[in-house]
């Protein structure tokens, strides 16, 4: 059997200080293939901060990421990664199905089609309606489908469960660890204590 590739994620003496007050200082930390790191700690502890560290969005004040060695805006990181933040990502302008298309016009195909993708996060007949009639927690599921279609080794969370009800929870779940034993790796933050079968969780509190 071929051997699964193994990606590395490396936070090294990130600082991030905002308003002049440090949130957090000389956070060091080392995530590989399979497993999930939880941001865990207060509103305000810099959760969110460090998610938006982790996807470029802002540079740390000081310290480094790294991907498999390389500095992050030296690597391919960008197309290994997939992102979902608080708000949804998606088109309310647009069906469910067009939505789809976009993100899989943008990245690489991933394991599952859209059809099958749209059975797994339970929105089967779904495809031809307007996003802005569905539900808050439709929205998220299209939102977990999104990562289903395309190919992403890590994926960066912020509150994934936010809307979900426990059905949803159970799923996303079940999606988390799917991922990571296929060789994915997950980063998120959630108030949320998740329950993943046999996947090594590291943990970090920020507060």
């Amino acid at each position: 059997m071929e051997a699964k590739p193994t990606h590395v994620l490396k936070g090294s003496g990130l600082s991030c200080i905002r308003d002049d007050r440090i949130l957090f200082d000389e956070l060091a930390f080392e995530l590989v293939s399979g497993q999930v790191l939880l941001l865990e700690g207060k509103n305000g502890s810099g959760k969110t901060s460090l998610l938006r560290i982790l996807c470029g969005f802002r540079e740390p004040d000081t310290g480094q990421v790294y991907w498999c060695g390389d500095a992050i805006n030296d690597s391919q990181y960008y197309a290994d990664m997939a992102y979902v933040g608080h708000l949804d990502g998606v088109k309310k302008e647009l069906t469910v199905l067009e939505n789809l298309k976009v993100s899989l016009a943008l990245g690489r195909p991933g394991h599952y089609s859209i059809q099958q993708a749209l059975t797994k996060v339970h929105l089967v007949d779904y495809d031809d309606v307007l996003v802005q009639v569905l539900s808050a927690g439709q929205k998220r599921r299209l939102s977990l489908a999104r990562l289903l279609i395309t190919q992403n080794s890590l994926w960066i969370l912020d509150e994934p469960f936010t809307s979900l009800d426990k059905q949803g929870i159970t799923l996303m779940e079940s999606l988390m660890s799917e991922h990571c034993a296929s060789g994915g790796m997950i980063v998120l933050t959630s108030h949320h204590d998740i329950d993943l079968h046999d996947v090594a969780v590291q943990r970090i509190n920020l507060s």
